[in-house]
């Protein structure tokens, strides 16, 4: 049901003088800020008594910065976490407020842990503001022992096959659903969503097609072991599990992907 809630996405603040004077005749008590990519100025910062606050996706100070979640997949890290912030004009280093960390699981993908960190990021952000509103809500400096989370480019989605398959994995969670890992096989780019890593030790050049067929699947050398493609995009064509990608697209048995 609709909220009659005015919405405004200003693809520039700083500049934008009709957004901050809409800001000031709201008068908010406290601003919260979410996946919003801007830096505000002072001229807002300034405005509620309470604060901006920021939700980041991470474990602050690490990862500050545009892509903090695919980050922490394409890293292959254990955990990662949530953190509010108080805001201030430089890019995510406030004071810290509130944490929630979280394992990652083995195949998580970014959308997916994207999808359970907004959830748990929702909960935070309500706590976090009932806790400044009592006057209970820490303050804590972050210091100067932080990474950063820049964001993506296409020249990292190419599979490099002559790496380990840990982080070939990495890369293929990593950047799932937003762009997806790529390699080139007879010259046409086809596009890599999941995958498995098997037990098995490559004895075979990186990149060499072990099996193609829709009894075996796709398995392909890397670095140290095997890995099991089970879902794939063709060039110029949608996403599909392996099994239909094979009955409907000849990949041998013996060529290396590049």
């Amino acid at each position: 049901m609709s909220k009659s809630i005015k919405v405004y996405q200003p693809q520039k603040v700083k500049e934008n003088e009709e957004f901050i004077n809409e800001i000031k005749k709201l008068n908010p008590d406290i601003i919260c800020v979410v996946a919003y990519g801007r830096i505000l100025p002072k001229e807002i910062l300034d405005i509620p008594p309470y604060g901006c606050i920021n939700l980041h996706g991470s474990i602050l100070p690490q990862y500050r910065g545009a892509a903090p979640i695919q980050w922490a997949i394409l890293n292959g890290d254990k955990t990662t976490g949530v953190t509010t912030i108080y805001m201030n004009e430089k890019m995510d280093e406030g004071d810290m407020i509130l944490k929630e960390e979280i394992n990652i699981g083995e195949y998580e993908t970014t959308g997916e842990l994207w999808n359970r960190l907004s959830s748990i990021g929702a909960e935070l952000l309500l706590k976090t503001v009932n806790e400044i509103e009592k006057g209970t809500a820490p303050r804590i400096p972050q210091g100067k022992d932080f990474t950063i989370a820049p964001m993506l480019n296409k020249e990292i989605s190419k599979i490099n096959w002559n790496i380990e398959a840990e982080k070939i994995k990495n890369l293929v969670c990593g950047l799932n659903p937003i762009m997806g890992a790529y390699t080139m096989y007879e010259n046409k780019k086809i596009k890599i969503w999941k995958i498995e890593i098997l037990e098995e030790l490559s004895k075979q050049e990186p990149g060499y097609i072990i099996e193609a067929n829709d009894k075996c699947g796709l398995k392909i050398a890397t670095k140290d072991k095997i890995i099991l493609v089970k879902e794939i995009q063709g060039e110029n064509s949608k996403r599909m599990n392996i099994n239909d990608f094979i009955r409907g697209n000849k990949l041998e048995k013996g060529k290396v992907l590049k």
